[in-house]
């Protein structure tokens, strides 16, 4: 067996026995909205809400559950802005999911002014922003 197999089969080994995260603040799929064509449905037939750092665009779904989508456009930043801005949201949105309303497919965009914005203050701003969305 050579090195590489050996080390393979070594860190095979460690990821079995590591302990698994609980999916309790997981962000699956099924919360996420993907094709193009659910964020153009969401353009074409929803509503929009805004606040300093954020629009929303939202609709109703017929599920049980809200699904997010974001679009960061350049004008934010280069891409390591737009990539902390969207790991900022992702955390939000993963943290605080039992609060928001649920049955609507939802787009954040982020405006320019988010990029300077302290943590806190995003979370605040985004809750306050989503839970204005009719229930």
């Amino acid at each position: 067996m050579s090195w590489l197999a050996e080390e393979r089969k070594d860190v095979t080994a460690l990821h079995a026995f590591s302990p698994k995260r609980p999916k309790l603040f997981a962000f699956p799929r099924s919360c996420r909205l993907v094709r193009r064509a659910d964020f153009d449905a969401v353009y074409r037939h929803g509503r929009r809400r805004s606040s300093p750092s954020f629009a929303i665009f939202y609709r109703p779904n017929e599920l049980d559950v809200s699904r997010f989508g974001m679009s960061v456009k350049r004008t934010v930043g280069g891409a390591v802005v737009r990539n902390r801005i969207r790991r900022r949201i992702r955390e939000i949105l993963r943290l605080n999911r039992e609060e928001t309303p649920s049955g609507w497919d939802i787009v954040i965009h982020p405006r320019p002014s988010a990029r300077n914005t302290d943590y806190a203050l995003l979370s605040t701003e985004l809750l306050k922003l989503l839970r204005t969305l009719p229930t």
